[in-house]
């Protein structure tokens, strides 16, 4: 984190006056964690960056010669990876997918389509069919359960998410009659923001049992099951860490037990925050300190409007304050010391909190608040026009 501290504090040197927001992303962190990910995989294990969680140009570049692929949610999200490659692997996922996105998606080498219903199935079919096409594609399965909770729980529960697994049999049926298509296996992605290690590998297990289950039903050539992504960071507690060599360890066994039985399908994972929330930071400058009653609160430059991730999950994210010594002004300088804070943004709106109540041993205005962990679901899901507030700017470090 020194190295994010001296950038800001030089910034501000040589900025006097200018307020400061931004999102700074550590790319030798972001490489780092993504080749320690990949290299740990067993063999027969392909790992997809999902864009949604940041589609930052710089990171899908960095990105590009480590990960098997990206995994995107839309066609802009397709255009965006081919910006950066025109040959990298694209697995396709998301409900509502209309025919103009499966068509371009088709005409842009998509790997693999995931089908989230069986209208879907049939006009990815009736559309590979007028293109003159082949679809390769997945069956999304919304599973009934038992399956462990997320943050976000989008099967196992009625959801907008895949395909009924009461209709899946239908769906395969369908499927194997249709020749614009080629089923190539299942797509399972239940949650998100998994912490629990042994959970999602029993989770992974189960989706196993349940894709070979139906490949000797049905007589499938199961090639891939996609366990999707979901796997978590512990915000509110950064030293306990989801516990990867422990997962590995469990899929490991997963796949040898599924060598035995026979070949086993390749695995597939789709992890956005998992591979990109270590790398960035969202610093924002204190513009004003106020006490309001018995509260104190901190207002930024920033705000939910640049970094809508603790509002958004409502968890306690982590902060730490980078001193700014420099003031310009001919007037005396708020400040509290060791008391409790709230760290608010300059929304029009009482729910713009980014942190609530947390012990300051001190800080100043025109001091800079850095959440760290903000690479994954910051600026990428924030409310950027409310108010046409200001952008935050965007900095790489390599």
């Amino acid at each position: 984190m020194n190295h994010i501290s001296d950038y800001i504090t030089s910034w501000k040197s040589t900025n006097p006056g200018e307020p400061f927001s931004a999102f700074i992303y550590d790319i030798g962190e972001l490489k780092r964690n993504a080749e320690r990910i990949v290299a740990s995989l067993p063999s027969g294990v392909k790992y997809f960056y999902a864009i949604k969680a940041n589609s930052d140009k710089t990171l899908l570049g960095t990105l590009l010669p480590i990960v098997n692929g990206f995994e995107v949610a839309s066609l802009g999200e397709v255009l965006k990876v081919r910006e950066v490659s025109q040959e990298a692997e694209i697995i396709f996922g998301g409900p509502g997918k209309t025919d103009n996105e499966i068509e371009e998606a088709l005409r842009q080498r998509v790997s693999l389509l995931h089908v989230e219903s069986i209208s879907e199935l049939l006009r990815t079919n009736w559309i590979a069919e007028r293109l003159g096409t082949n679809a390769d594609i997945l069956l999304r399965v919304n599973l009934r359960g038992p399956l462990p909770a997320g943050t976000l729980q989008m099967c196992g529960v009625p959801s907008q998410f895949g395909i009924d697994e009461a209709d899946i049999a239908q769906a395969i049926e369908l499927a194997q009659g249709c020749p614009g298509i080629t089923l190539r296996g299942f797509h399972f992605h239940s949650l998100s923001n998994q912490l629990d290690a042994l959970q999602h590998a029993a989770m992974i297990r189960h989706y196993m049992s349940r894709a070979r289950q139906w490949q000797t039903e049905f007589g499938l050539d199961l090639r891939y099951v996609n366990a999707g992504g979901g796997i978590g960071i512990n915000y509110e507690s950064l030293e306990a860490p989801f516990d990867w060599n422990s997962f590995i360890r469990q899929l490991r066994n997963i796949i040898g037990v599924e060598s035995e039985v026979g070949s086993c399908p390749e695995i597939l994972f789709e992890c956005g925050r998992y591979t990109a929330a270590s790398c960035g930071y969202y610093a924002a400058e204190v513009l004003d300190l106020k006490r309001m009653r018995n509260s104190n609160f901190a207002v930024l430059h920033g705000g939910l409007h640049q970094f809508l991730l603790p509002g958004a999950w409502k968890h306690r994210h982590p902060f730490y304050i980078v001193p700014v010594d420099d003031w310009l002004y001919p007037l005396p300088r708020e400040e509290i010391n060791d008391l409790p804070v709230t760290i608010a943004g300059r929304m029009n709106s009482p729910r713009d909190i980014l942190a609530r109540s947390n012990n300051v041993m001190r800080l100043r205005t025109g001091d800079v608040i850095v959440f760290p962990y903000a690479g994954a679901y910051g600026w990428s899901i924030s409310a950027h026009d409310f108010s046409s507030l200001e952008h935050p700017a965007f900095v790489y470090i390599t």
